[in-house]
């Protein structure tokens, strides 16, 4: 069974910075890509950055320069590094991932519980 697990959110004050990290755990056979969501109440989730296996990135353009996506495929670990946070940054940030629990099936995304990065002004 996948388990994505997140840890890292808190409270800062604009300007600062945090990383949060999630760790993969489980049997699949292979990992295709992860990345990090985020959800403000009564808006839709929204996609922050991704990262494949072989280290492509990509960013919403909001967090384009103060956030780096990264992973350490030894430890199952991702990480986003968060600089520069700004109040609209306030969300509960998910980790996914994306995995094909066989050869010859589907990739499915998979998503960790959630936790929450508030930005004071």
């Amino acid at each position: 069974q996948v388990q994505l697990v997140e840890s890292g959110g808190a409270l800062v004050q604009a300007g600062e910075s945090l990383r949060l990290s999630c760790v993969l755990s489980g049997n699949f056979f292979g990992l295709i890509s992860m990345g990090w969501y985020r959800q403000s109440p009564e808006k839709e989730r929204d996609l922050v950055a991704t990262i494949g296996v072989d280290d492509t990135t990509t960013y919403a353009d909001s967090v384009r320069g103060r956030f780096t996506i990264s992973r350490d495929s030894e430890k199952n670990t991702l990480y986003l590094q968060m600089n520069r946070l700004k109040p609209e940054d306030t969300a509960v940030y998910y980790c996914s991932a994306e995995i094909k629990m066989t050869l010859w099936g589907s990739a499915r995304d998979y998503w960790g519980q959630g936790t929450q990065v508030t930005v004071s002004s």
